[in-house]
């Protein structure tokens, strides 16, 4: 069901041996050009009929009613909308302490330079809408950017036939709860280029963020400049770092849960321990054939992104999860909390026997849109601080110029740029300039 990869001995580097889903974003992008080009061009017709296309939809608008936001929330199962509530709180508490504030430093007596931080005026929130509904992906995307002070947003999910061409309901709900009206029943490449062009009702955005499928990331790649991009998000993904002190069938839970999202989901586990590997074999048997979702699963368990890792301790375990950089990584050690400090890449690490990456999907307080397929080695999961800009503001004195006005001379003229010299003598005179 799941193979085994065997790194005990091995010299070569990790990430070559590895497994990990096998996605070409780059060949996306040439067969997502021409939707967003249409979008470009046409607006919001051209979105109604590649709706009909790709989702087998006729819509007669884009922008879901507000009243379709209301009745959702109002029929809303009382135990989701209370465990959506808790949510939303715990999202809040943890990224509101992301908040930054502005500094000023005083580089030299009458010279300063502040950063201010800046949220983007507006984004665009998007929602995925395949095999699940997500109405955790809206609290995920929309908290942080109330919480960073963003002005206007807009949310967008894909719509589905059995919803009379709205997105899922449960998405809706959570819309309304967050206090979201601007909502548009859109997916896949041609919602991003709706935020990056506009469309109808629509207005073009700074920004778009959100995880989706590859045609999602490969119109993120491609527009990207035209609009900001958070990150393209590629199949999902979890590593576990186990020794014998795991319970087998928490690791298997953890393995099966995360292959359910879909059939190219990643599950690897990386042990040093022979036995554990065997008894979490013998728990996937036994879990995979149990579980709602037993055929994706497997399909998942079984492809090539997924397998057991065999390495010669936690120390060489240690190496090979960095080089694996997870979107998430739970450590299960004798010592988890300190084994898992020594991690430098991961986009959420999961500590001790209690901590299973479902917890962070859903109420953790962390953030669940995270770096995937190895950019978790340089880029961040979603945060307040993705919907800011740091902007510095310099103000300079008289003196304080004239006391720089020699060293700006010296650089410029070494760059050949002379003009840059003389924009600063013009303003305090050549036989001013304090030699410093």
């Amino acid at each position: 069901m799941i193979s085994r990869i065997d790194l005990r001995g091995s010299a070569g580097d990790p990430r070559e041996l590895l497994p990990r889903a096998d996605t070409d974003v780059s060949a996306a992008m040439e067969q997502v050009r021409s939707v967003c080009e249409d979008v470009r061009l046409r607006g919001t017709e051209a979105l109604v009929e590649l709706t009909e296309r790709f989702d087998g939809v006729r819509l007669t608008g884009v922008r879901v009613p507000r009243a379709e936001l209301d009745s959702a929330l109002a029929a809303l199962d009382p135990g989701v909308r209370a465990a959506l509530e808790e949510s939303i709180e715990r999202t809040r508490r943890v990224h509101a302490d992301q908040r930054r504030a502005d500094t000023t430093t005083s580089v030299v007596p009458g010279g300063t330079v502040t950063e201010r931080w800046v949220p983007v005026n507006r984004v665009g929130l998007y929602v995925p809408g395949g095999r699940a509904a997500y109405p955790s992906s809206v609290v995920m995307n929309v908290v942080p950017a109330q919480e960073a002070g963003v002005g206007s947003l807009a949310v967008t999910s894909p719509p589905r036939a059995e919803f009379g061409g709205l997105p899922h309901p449960v998405v809706l709900a959570a819309c309304a709860l967050l206090g979201v009206d601007e909502v548009y029943a859109v997916g896949g490449a041609q919602a991003v280029a709706m935020f990056a062009y506009g469309a109808g009702e629509c207005e073009r955005a700074d920004m778009v963020t959100g995880p989706g499928n590859i045609w999602v990331a490969a119109a993120k790649r491609l527009l990207k400049g035209v609009i900001g991009i958070d990150a393209e998000a590629g199949p999902t993904e979890i590593a576990v770092l186990a020794d014998d002190t795991a319970d087998p069938a928490y690791v298997a839970a953890d393995l099966v849960s995360q292959a359910e999202h879909d059939v190219v989901a990643a599950s690897v586990l990386v042990t040093p321990s022979e036995e554990l590997a065997g008894k979490v074999e013998a728990e996937l048997g036994a879990r995979v054939a149990a579980t709602r979702h037993s055929d994706r699963v497997a399909e998942a368990l079984g492809g090539p992104q997924s397998g057991i890792v065999l390495v010669e301790d936690i120390a060489h375990g240690l190496a090979v999860v960095d080089a694996y950089a997870a979107e998430h990584l739970e450590v299960m050690t004798a010592d988890s909390a300190g084994h898992a400090a020594a991690v430098r890449n991961a986009g959420a690490v999961f500590v001790g026997h209690y901590s299973p990456v479902s917890l962070g999907d859903y109420l953790a307080g962390s953030n669940h849109v995270l770096p995937t397929g190895g950019s978790a080695a340089h880029t961040a999961g979603l945060s307040v601080q993705t919907f800011l800009r740091g902007v510095h503001v310099v103000e300079y004195g008289r003196e304080a110029l004239a006391a720089s006005a020699a060293h700006v001379r010296a650089l410029a003229e070494a760059e050949d740029l002379p003009a840059h010299g003389e924009a600063v003598a013009v303003r305090v005179g050549a036989g001013q300039e304090a030699q410093t």
